[in-house]
């Protein structure tokens, strides 16, 4: 193979990972000390980390007073579940899937639930459905953020405040790093994992008044496993919504967790945290701006997103292969990525187009984004001299 000299300067954290994320700057497991290891999270210990964790959450993202907070089992995943599985079937629901994980919502109410008034707006990767066909007569699921893809909604403006049905939004990528507009969300999903680069496991549900609402006046048709059941004898369960949670938590993750949101608290808040990740994922697009054998798999800019940024190759040497060709090219030049310790994880999710997924959160440092840039260009030569060498 053709030589190809290594950039002078590398990332001084190669952990691009889309989730788990990179840990906050400086994070150390003296971060965990004063977890309440070996103790009841149900013991006043225990309960207080809950509680400021939820807390904090709060604080950090800007939650409405009167919207809960509650920290639940299975992750972002669980937590989405445990929505559509208590709250959906009460009126027709709109799906919108533009991505893996907005496709398996999609599944969960068609295939699982099988809702019989269920209507699916679906868009290719790298595209939105067109948000004006969504009807609010009807409850509506969609991600803000489509980690899979790097779209995301470029705003709420497209939600009505007036609203009949509910609004369930999967927010796991974009919490902590995309102004969310609360009095436009009934549902908001997260996990710890992502943005802040906590430990992975847990999930936070956030319910407005209407969800709760809702909650204690429907009954769904199926049954409810016990980790889904937010209600007892028609009345939400409050003790859920302050830190007593529904199955135990890790209090070795929790300490975590809160470690990550005083870290935020204490950067700036929501605000300096935006900024981190617009100024990780602004490297990339002034790099991909004077590349030309790259370009984003977002299609429109104002949907781009500032956490998990999908690239796809563009190079006509490269775009004329198979589609089977075209991955094995993106593994390779991935592979060699790993392999020289500057870059890792950062291989397009299985289900999307082959090409790069680069997490821009606001745990990971513009400097280091700066360093990897070169690095990319490095493996990409790599690669083609490899192609021209097997040609």
């Amino acid at each position: 193979m053709t030589d190809v000299h290594e950039p002078a300067v590398r990332p001084d954290n190669p952990r691009f990972s889309s989730g788990p994320c990179a840990k906050r700057p400086g994070w150390s497991l003296d971060a965990l000390c004063d977890a309440p290891l070996g103790r009841s999270h149900r013991a006043k210990p225990g309960k207080a980390k809950l509680a400021e964790a939820i807390e904090l959450t709060r604080a950090v993202l800007g939650v409405p007073d009167d919207y809960r907070i509650g920290i639940v089992p299975a992750s972002d995943t669980g937590a989405v579940e445990m929505a559509m599985w208590s709250l959906l079937g009460a009126r027709g629901v709109d799906l919108l899937a533009w991505e893996s994980f907005g496709k398996g919502w999609v599944t969960d109410a068609v295939k699982q639930l099988k809702l019989k008034d269920a209507r699916v707006l679906e868009a290719p990767y790298g595209e939105l459905p067109d948000l004006s066909t969504v009807d609010f007569a009807r409850d509506v699921v969609f991600t803000w953020n489509g980690t899979t893809s790097g779209v995301r909604v470029p705003d709420a403006d497209w939600i009505p405040a007036d609203r009949a049905g509910l609004t369930i939004c999967d927010a796991t990528s974009a919490a902590f790093a995309q102004a969310l507009d609360f009095a436009k969300l009934d549902v908001v999903t997260f996990s710890w994992q992502k943005v802040l680069g906590g430990e992975a496991a847990h999930g936070m549900l956030i319910l407005s008044p209407r969800a709760v609402e809702r909650l204690e006046s429907y009954t769904p048709a199926w049954p409810l496993p016990k980790i889904f059941r937010m209600t007892k004898g028609g009345k939400l369960i409050e003790g859920i919504f302050r830190g007593e949670t529904i199955n135990t938590p890790s209090m070795l993750c929790v300490e975590d967790y809160l470690d990550a949101l005083k870290w935020a608290r204490d950067l700036g808040g929501l605000e300096a945290l935006i900024a981190r990740a617009d100024a990780n994922a602004g490297a990339i697009a002034d790099w991909v701006a004077r590349t030309d054998w790259v370009d984003f798999l977002a299609v429109d800019p104002a949907t781009r997103s500032n956490t998990s940024v999908c690239l796809k190759i563009v190079d006509p040497r490269v775009a004329s292969l198979e589609a089977e060709a075209q991955a094995a090219f993106a593994k390779g030049l991935t592979a060699a990525l790993d392999g020289a310790g500057v870059a890792f994880d950062i291989g397009a999710y299985r289900d999307a187009p082959s090409g790069l997924r680069i997490w821009c959160g606001a745990t990971v440092e513009t400097a280091d984004v700066e360093a990897l840039l070169p690095w990319l260009d490095w493996a990409f030569a790599r690669q083609i001299a490899s192609l021209a060498d097997a040609a």
